[in-house]
């Protein structure tokens, strides 16, 4: 699967460790791509954010398409600077919410570091104030409107730190330079009633934005996949190709066959942000490209999936044995 910028976002200690992403001959799932960027606890505080400093890089191109970004000479102030280049007419970004944000980057004297106007790129979903993001994102974004775009200038203190990321060329003290379009926000999980399930499948709670409760019964799982759709959303039909951002949680059938609740191996609640992925494209395992293609964005879907279109053979953790039959709860947030 390749890595997009988008993906090396996230602190390496909150990256999930075993879940939907990896197909039948990978271990990692899709959000295991994002990594190496500093730790909590080792990076250093991120400044206050300021307005202006100099020198400054000039912005031009259209919002919502790819910025050219042009840096001057010299080195930058080492200030953490967020200025707004236009001001959308959308409310403004609180702490805790999901932003969708097309970007463009690039390091201050040096490499360009893609954008998400790029082909096969995807816009960044940005849990705003979250620690779990580089501040150069999620402090950026608060307190700006929806539509607006917006020019990030980090220091190594809101970025990469003095590690860097080798995985994007970023070097250890490296300033960078973003250009963020904030285009929404998204809901932090389905809403609704949901409808009844058969005994014979797993009984769900999710009612919160937290892990969903798994109760599997006392019998064998499907042999085939399922795809029950517990609330119906009313958003675009996901077609294969797009990314879709989703909340999830998943437990193995036979460890707790029978238990209440279920030991859940993975959830995307645990990192604090939802999976972004792109699906039906073979970057995450079989059952969840055919389980979630053709489902409606604002649905919540439960999928148990046989160990073929799973992880097969794989052991992927210790709470998620070999010839697994998998049960996810998925909240689909948004498709791009």
């Amino acid at each position: 699967m390749r890595r997009s910028l988008a993906a090396l976002l996230i602190v390496p200690a909150l990256v999930l460790t075993a879940a939907c992403g990896g197909d039948n001959n990978k271990k990692d799932d899709a959000a295991s791509s994002a990594a190496p960027s500093p730790s909590a606890s080792s990076a250093p505080k991120a400044p206050k954010p300021v307005a202006s400093a100099d020198p400054m890089p000039t912005v031009s191109g259209a919002a919502g398409k790819k910025a050219t970004i042009t840096v001057p000479k010299g080195k930058p102030s080492d200030k953490f600077v967020v200025h707004p280049l236009s001001d959308g007419s959308g409310p403004a970004i609180k702490k805790d919410q999901l932003v969708v944000a097309g970007f463009t980057a690039k390091v201050w004297g040096g490499k360009d570091l893609g954008s998400s106007y790029d082909k096969g790129a995807s816009p960044q979903v940005i849990p705003a104030g979250s620690p779990q993001i580089i501040p150069a994102f999620s402090q950026a974004v608060v307190g700006q409107k929806v539509g607006s775009r917006v020019l990030v200038v980090a220091p190594p203190s809101a970025g990469f730190g003095s590690q860097g990321n080798q995985q994007l060329g970023v070097k250890g003290g490296d300033t960078l330079v973003f250009v963020l379009d904030i285009q929404k926000v998204l809901p932090k999980q389905v809403t609704g009633t949901q409808s009844s399930i058969p005994k014979n499948l797993p009984q769900i709670k999710a009612d919160t934005a937290a892990p969903a409760t798994i109760d599997v019964p006392k019998a064998d799982p499907p042999k085939d996949l399922v795809k029950k759709v517990l609330i119906p959303g009313k958003g675009a039909t996901v077609k294969s190709g797009q990314t879709v951002v989703m909340q999830y949680t998943g437990a193995a059938w036979k460890p707790n066959e029978g238990k209440s609740p279920a030991k859940a191996f993975d959830s995307s609640y645990n990192t604090g942000v939802p999976l972004t992925t792109a699906i039906g494209t073979g970057a995450v395992i079989k059952g969840w490209d055919q389980g979630i293609v053709g489902q409606k964005v604002g649905s919540r879907v439960l999928l148990v999936i046989p160990p073929s279109l799973g992880y097969g053979s794989q052991s992927p953790s210790a709470d998620l044995p070999a010839n697994s039959t998998l049960v996810f709860v998925v909240d689909i947030l948004g498709a791009v």
